[in-house]
């Protein structure tokens, strides 16, 4: 009998420990840091195009910006007693809707027939940016002329917004000042005085709803500088644009233009943009849809509310609810056979020892 308890409470901690394992393990399999999907957006020599029907087919859809995230990674480049060892990757996450479904009002962008994609921020900025500066700012620069006077900034600023081109305005100050914001869109050092390098470049902020840029002390712009802005404006008379505007619209972007003959032609910033980012195209009406980056774009979570995405490296799981629930009640089981047993072995013991006394 006391052997049968002793193996009951050996067991049951085992027991505990496998389910809280297998609870683990089925939250954070899916979003791994080394998934095949991550390699390929943070890794140099990843092919210029895994989809192999090409990219032509984009002109007929816009993009919407749908918010950025970050991962860290191990830094290789890492040599010096100052550099960072564990550097901030910044990732994009976009959507691709039909040109006639695309809703600039609504932060999915559209509902049916689209694509969702990731790719690392500095290769979606530099083909984007110029992008959605053409036109839209040229026509909001016109009709804020029109409305407002020159000096009051009030106007101009709600004009601009009015047409969710605020990025627009930014990028006027900027070419005042003679600041190329196409220089930052990824991490470049500055000339910050005090003999002190400071880093311009982008970064996620507003919950991930903007891309705005920033003062880092290091090379990968992973830490933000103190008093970096100061140091800025002390070394260059102006305040860092975009440092409170986002660099990225949340309207919709066409991808597509004419050749003049009555054809849709897809610019060359969105096939750049496409064929780098990984794809989830389920939902996509093409022949051959690419989904191998799917279990990696189902970890952001879209809020619907603010437009704003989140990742996480722990999600919700029925099948870790299932095992959790199942190996508990199995171990409130055997905790009450061992308690059983160990009280009947007791009662055993005395009785044992009651009969063995001598009779006076």
């Amino acid at each position: 009998m006391a052997k049968r308890t002793d193996f009951v409470m050996m067991v049951f901690p085992l027991l505990l420990t496998f389910a809280l394992t297998k609870a683990a393990a089925f939250s954070t399999s899916e979003i791994s840091g080394n998934s095949e999907a991550l390699r390929l957006l943070i890794s140099p020599e990843r092919q210029l195009d895994q989809n192999s029907g090409g990219s032509d087919f984009i002109g007929q859809y816009s993009v919407k910006f749908q918010g950025c995230h970050h991962v860290q990674q191990w830094n290789n480049d890492a040599d010096g007693e100052e550099d960072v060892r564990i550097k901030t990757k910044w990732l994009a996450r976009f959507r691709l809707c039909p040109v006639d479904q695309c809703s600039s009002d609504r932060s999915a962008g559209c509902t049916s027939r689209y694509g969702d994609y990731v790719v690392d921020l500095d290769t979606f900025l530099q083909n984007f940016v110029s992008l959605q500066n053409g036109d839209a700012c040229d026509q909001a620069d016109e009709d804020c002329a029109n409305n407002c006077s020159s000096d009051d900034s009030g106007c101009l600023q709600k004009c601009y917004q009015s047409y969710g081109a605020g990025y627009c305005l930014e990028e006027d100050k900027a070419e005042a000042y003679g600041f190329d914001v196409s220089q930052y869109l990824d991490c470049t050092q500055i000339d910050g005085g005090n003999d002190k390098a400071y880093y311009v470049g982008p970064y996620c902020a507003n919950q991930g709803g903007d891309v705005r840029l920033g003062v880092f002390s290091d090379d990968t712009c992973t830490t933000f500088a103190q008093s970096g802005g100061s140091a800025f404006s002390n070394t260059f008379g102006f305040n860092l644009p975009y440092s409170s505007e986002s660099l990225v619209t949340s309207q919709c972007v066409g991808c597509g233009s004419s050749d003049g003959n009555g054809n849709v032609e897809t610019n060359q910033m969105c096939g750049n943009v496409y064929s780098m980012s990984g794809k989830c195209e389920t939902r996509m009406a093409v022949d051959y849809p690419n989904e191998s980056s799917c279990g990696y774009i189902e970890g952001i979570k879209v809020i619907r509310e603010d437009g704003v995405i989140r990742s996480s490296t722990v999600r919700k799981s029925k099948a870790a609810a299932v095992s959790i629930g199942l190996f508990t009640t199995v171990s409130v089981l055997l905790a009450g056979y061992a308690f059983y047993l160990r009280t009947k072995l007791g009662r055993a013991q005395i009785n044992l020892a009651a009969a063995s006394q001598p009779l006076t």
